[in-house]
């Protein structure tokens, strides 16, 4: 394969399938990395409902594989590859892979956000089967039902609040004896008629077949003896997210590690751009990751004119 393109997209997931479409498009020369199977999380969702235009339900595979279909039938190339290292040199970015050395003139990176889990028994077993990370995508699936949410934060009192338009038996555990979401959000939170706050209560055990069926809880921050099994349909995780964002050492990021970007997808790194949840932002779906990847690679198009000295005046 050639080591050498106008633009390198990292990540498969939406982000930055969208960006190889759009950046391809322009007739840039794109190539893709990506070390697992394009696709991202999306892969996780076996029925996607909420996706404008898109009858569904559809997988996430599926609709993945359309849009890698797409970007390939526009010229983009891909390679299965880890990413190591990415270092700047005047306008050349080079990219270290597993599969050795790119260059280009500009980079998208949609490496996304890998989300914090429990840790406990039956999590990873039963994750697309009632353990979700994702209120909007699963909730609907299990309106009416039993749902316990964790955690103490913001994203946790606001998927709790979304999931209790769905049903009256939310649970929402934090392990400490308060939250640590902002005070109105908190304050909505333990107020709601159809969440029931439970503070200092650990998770010990997510338990079921073909799906979740109980789950074991524990008082107390440090999982005392007041262990007790109790039903539920659902399990929805919202304990914090890693951004992976090691490649930008260069770029600014926030506390959390999250990339900062402007409104056009650029980073503080002249010919970086971010997109989908590796930067920050206030909303994650899969409709906002294809529309920042879209964004970064017309960006990265205007960027790579101006390089050339064809930018449009």
């Amino acid at each position: 394969m050639e080591s050498v393109f106008d633009l390198i997209v990292v990540g498969g997931g939406a982000a930055g399938l969208s960006a190889t479409q759009y950046g391809a498009r322009a007739n840039l020369k794109t190539l893709l990395v990506e070390e697992m199977a394009a696709g991202g999380q999306a892969l996780l969702i076996d029925a996607l409902e909420n996706y404008p235009g898109v009858k569904g339900p559809v997988s996430g595979y599926d609709l993945a594989e359309t849009m890698r279909a797409q970007a390939e039938s526009f010229g983009a190339a891909f390679v299965t590859a880890g990413a190591s290292a990415m270092s700047k040199e005047g306008d050349r970015f080079r990219l270290e892979t597993s599969e050795g050395a790119f260059e280009s003139s500009a980079i998208v990176l949609a490496t996304g956000a890998k989300h914090r889990h429990v840790g406990v028994p039956g999590e990873e077993e039963l994750a697309g089967r009632g353990v979700s990370y994702c209120a909007t995508c699963d909730g609907p699936f299990f309106k009416g039902k039993r749902m316990l949410v964790v955690g103490g934060g913001d994203a946790a009192c606001d998927e709790a609040t979304f999931l209790a338009k769905l049903s009256d038996k939310i649970v929402l555990v934090h392990r400490k004896d308060r939250f640590r979401a902002q005070a109105s959000l908190a304050e909505r939170t333990l107020k709601h008629p159809h969440i029931e706050v439970r503070f200092n209560t650990v998770v010990k055990e997510i338990k079921g077949g073909k799906k979740v069926e109980s789950v074991i809880l524990s008082g107390g921050a440090s999982g005392g003896a007041s262990a007790k099994e109790e039903p539920f349909d659902a399990v929805f995780v919202f304990v914090g997210s890693i951004p992976q964002s090691e490649l930008a050492a260069g770029a600014r990021k926030d506390e959390a590690g999250y990339v900062l970007t402007d409104e056009r997808m650029a980073t503080s790194l002249r010919g970086l751009f971010a997109a989908g949840d590796v930067r920050a932002q206030p909303f994650r779906q899969l409709i906002t990751a294809a529309s920042d990847g879209a964004i970064a690679a017309h960006s990265a198009s205007q960027y790579i004119d101006e390089l050339r000295g064809a930018a449009y005046a």
